[in-house]
């Protein structure tokens, strides 16, 4: 009974210390998470104006509320007296063991912050990495997503995208096409290469500068080829390339020039009758 007495005579002191530090408390986790909100939305205004990729915005933007939240609990924790030190060091070793278990996606976490810093590639572009192509959809922390020509989504982790090579075609705004035109051994060379010059010249997708390029290549077993290097712009590469290649065969077709085939000759030999 006597114990009971004095915990209720003790009961208004006890309620008005730990009532305050847990109103305390309370309102450094409200201004705190306040605080979060107002640093993404500063990071995102910011990033925003200087034209920044929304995937860039957007992860930064959410490291610094995720930063400042984390201030904001273990402030509070420690307000209301919990043990700061000894929580971080459990968090840390639980942050190694379960870091331990998930060493793959560490990898492409680690590997998509490396993208969202460095920009091998872009939303947008076009490019080969991880052993496909496709035009990058979307970059996420741990994954990026491809849309390939033919309406596929493949999507690739982004530890097998940055630690291959990655080869982008959007990032320059001019590309060359390489032709390789094989012509008959019987054909005239200096009218040959006249009707190539012709149909790059008159192309309206050809670039005049840099300058286009024909000239002899090989002597080939069945051709003797050229080779045919126009400049196009980027976006135009693949209109470009379809309707010169059917200029050439025409123009070819019509100035009478042959364009071979592999072949292969058989001669029988009739062996004398003994």
């Amino acid at each position: 009974m006597d114990n009971i007495e004095s915990l209720l005579e003790q009961a208004p002191d006890l309620i008005v210390a730990y009532g305050l530090k847990v109103l305390f408390a309370l309102v450094i986790f409200l201004v705190g998470k306040y605080l979060a909100n107002v640093a993404k939305k500063v990071s995102t205004k910011l990033m925003n104006k200087r034209k920044l990729e929304p995937t860039v915005v957007s992860f930064i933007a959410n490291m610094a509320w995720a930063v400042v939240f984390v201030f904001t609990v273990i402030a509070t924790l420690g307000q209301i007296g919990i043990q700061t030190a000894s929580l971080v060091a459990v968090l840390g070793a639980a942050g190694l063991a379960v870091g331990l278990a998930l060493q793959g996606s560490l990898s492409n976490f680690a590997s998509g912050v490396l993208m969202i810093i460095f920009r091998p590639c872009r939303v947008g572009d076009y490019v080969e990495a991880a052993g496909v192509a496709g035009t990058v959809n979307e970059i996420t922390i741990f994954s990026t997503k491809l849309l390939t020509p033919d309406n596929k989504v493949i999507i690739a982790p982004n530890s097998s995208v940055m630690d291959g090579t990655i080869i982008n075609y959007s990032t320059m705004d001019k590309r060359r096409i390489d032709f390789v035109i094989g012509v008959s051994y019987d054909a005239d060379l200096a009218q040959t290469k006249q009707v190539l010059t012709a149909v790059i010249e008159k192309n309206a997708y050809v670039l005049k500068d840099p300058a286009y390029t024909i000239a002899l290549s090989e002597l080939a077993d069945s051709s003797v080829n050229f080779v045919v290097r126009p400049w196009v712009n980027g976006s135009d590469y693949w209109p470009a390339y379809f309707e010169i290649l059917e200029q050439i065969k025409l123009a070819l077709d019509e100035a009478g020039i042959g364009i071979p085939y592999p072949q292969l000759d058989l001669h029988v030999k009739e062996t004398p009758a003994a």
